[in-house]
């Protein structure tokens, strides 16, 4: 029985082409006549995750699920499968949604005032459209502006979790701008 339960696990994981909640394993399991428990579910990963210890693959957990995919090292190999460039991602689109996602939620305002430019409706557009931010609400302030903020699919593209596994951003010393400010003078 557990057997069929790990590969009955490993079949959702590789078939479903999306990162999927140990809930929704459980649903699909127990509609097909297969009663498991959540703990089983979890045990049933574990056990994929060591039998793919030495091999291309790994099974990850991020924002959304859990899902099986390509170890980074052997990332490249595939590239010759797929002809298609990737879209650009240009530096102020990083840096935006860098801001969005250390400081949200934001306004464009407050980005805006962080970058010390104005930002493009099509960089705004362009996170939208990838589904990196949506619109979490508005700020009660005069114009009602736009709160920006981090979705599970962009947990999800960046192999993460939650938000808190970003990196720390660095600290800038006091020391260091004295200095820049006085060679300037």
């Amino acid at each position: 029985m557990e057997h069929k339960v790990i590969n009955s696990v490993e079949a959702l994981l590789f078939g479903s082409g999306r990162p999927i909640r140990l809930s929704e394993i459980k649903s699909i399991l127990e509609n097909t006549g297969l009663s498991v428990e959540l703990s089983e579910i979890k045990r049933a990963i574990n056990d994929l995750e060591m039998r793919y210890e030495g091999t291309s693959l790994k099974v990850t957990e991020v924002a959304s699920g859990y899902r099986l995919q390509i170890k980074e090292d052997h990332g490249h190999i595939l590239s010759a499968l797929w002809n298609e460039k990737a879209p650009r991602v240009s530096k102020a689109l990083m840096e935006t949604i860098s801001i969005i996602a250390y400081k949200q939620p934001v306004t464009r305002g407050d980005i805006e005032d962080i970058r010390g430019i104005t930002v493009s409706t099509r960089i705004i557009r362009s996170l939208l459209e990838r589904n990196w931010i949506k619109v979490s609400g508005y700020r009660d302030v005069p114009g009602r502006p736009t709160l920006y903020v981090t979705t599970k699919d962009f947990l999800n593209d960046l192999n993460l979790k939650s938000i808190s596994e970003l990196p720390e951003l660095p600290e800038i010393e006091e020391n260091e701008e004295k200095d820049i400010l006085s060679q300037a003078i």
